[in-house]
Formats: structure tokens, C-alpha cells, sequence
């Protein structure tokens, strides 16, 4: 595993791969980059995604133009960021945000047979734990309109930004500095209408703890 110089800010780099990893584990959503191969233009599109030891797994539909360019071989940029707070400085120049990021490049690898399914349960028990078990099995029709992607976390940048507003020259200003901080949280399930019959699952109930052991 590779971690990319940064040339900006280099005091914001992380290198500690279990926080890349810790990132990553906390995400939902992956903006993926790359150049379409018919259209030759730069396409951002964000997908779920999950991560499995030194990779990260997306899947999605055989007929997507992006799962089409990743099958090609499209070189993509895979970047998950997460917002930990608004940083309100004494001026717009200075504010700023607390993040975490994490950027992966390279070329995805389809995955067929054990390997798909492996990687299918993998990011079902990232996304939703206790589901592939519980649910219903996946049809072959459903299997064969799934892609399954892999990218291996070979060459990764990643960056983050914690603490208060930094403008000690603005410091005698009258003007408040802060942070406003951002929580992604998760609510109460709220229950399908033609599914009111059903209890709740131990695994829906206990979801966010669920996650944070995957």
C-alpha cells in the first residue's frame, strides 16, 4: 500500500493506515472519478461501496456506464470524505472545515464466481450487517445483472483537519471564532406499511453498533 505525497498542507496528511481504514469503515457514499470512455468527458458519480481488508468493493448494475468504464479498465479516483465541523474563523478567508478524506486511485478488477459472492457478502455486511443472512437469497437473474468491483488500496492519499478556527492575527478582532460541529447519525427504523406486522430484527435495532464492529 502506497500513500501519495501531499503537496499542499502536508501537515494534514495521514499515514496511519488503520485511521485510512477507520475512514473508510465510517463512510456510506464514494464519489468515484474517471474520463467516459464514449463521451470522453470526466463523469463524478457517487455509489455505495464497502470496504474488505486492503480494498474497497462497489457494485451496481452490468448496464451503468460506470461499471461499463470500470470493466473497460478505466483509470478512476475513488474519494470518500467525512465532515466532522464548520469552522468559523473571524473572516471567510480563514474559516474552514474539520474533515477526513481519503482518495484511492487505480484500475478496478471485476470479480466472478466465489470471488463475487464473497465480495457481495462483504458489502452487504458493511452496509447493512445481518441482512444477507436474514434476507432473501439474491436470484441468478439479480446476480447476473450485479457487477462487482474491486480496488485495491495500492495508491491512496488521505488528509484530515481537527481543532478551532486558526486566525491568531485576528485573535483582538470582537468577532466570535469556532467550530460548529457536524454528526452523521443514524434514527429510529421506520417500519414499510405493508411490513407493520413484522417486529423489528435484532439487526435493524442494533445496526450502528453493528457497523462500528464490522
Amino acid at each position: 500500500m502506497a500513500n501519495r505525497e501531499i503537496n499542499r498542507k502536508p501537515n494534514r496528511k495521514v499515514e496511519d493506515y488503520p485511521e485510512i481504514y477507520a475512514i473508510l469503515d465510517e463512510g456510506l457514499v464514494a464519489h468515484v472519478g474517471f474520463i467516459d470512455p464514449e463521451s470522453k468527458e470526466p463523469v463524478v458519480i457517487p455509489v455505495a461501496y464497502g470496504r474488505d481488508g486492503d480494498r474497497i468493493l462497489f457494485h451496481g448494475s452490468t448496464g451503468s456506464r460506470m461499471f461499463m468504464a470500470l470493466k473497460a479498465g478505466a483509470q478512476i479516483c475513488a474519494t470518500v470524505t467525512l465532515i466532522d465541523g464548520i469552522v468559523s474563523a473571524r473572516s471567510p478567508f480563514n474559516s474552514s472545515m474539520n474533515y477526513r478524506s481519503v482518495m484511492a486511485f487505480g484500475v478496478g478488477k471485476v470479480l466472478e464466481g466465489e470471488e463475487k459472492i464473497k465480495a457481495l457478502y462483504a458489502v452487504s455486511e458493511r452496509l447493512i450487517p445481518g441482512l444477507w443472512d436474514a434476507g432473501r437469497e439474491q436470484t441468478a437473474k439479480e446476480y447476473a445483472q450485479t457487477m462487482m468491483v474491486e480496488l485495491k488500496l495500492d495508491d491512496v492519499t488521505a488528509k484530515k483537519r481537527s481543532g478551532e478556527a486558526n486566525d491568531p492575527d485576528d485573535a483582538s478582532l470582537p468577532i466570535w471564532a469556532g467550530v460548529i460541529p457536524v454528526e452523521m447519525k443514524f434514527g429510529e427504523p421506520i417500519t414499510n406499511q405493508d411490513s407493520k406486522h413484522i417486529e423489528v430484527p435484532d439487526y435493524i435495532i442494533n445496526f450502528e453498533s453493528n457497523r462500528k464492529t464490522k
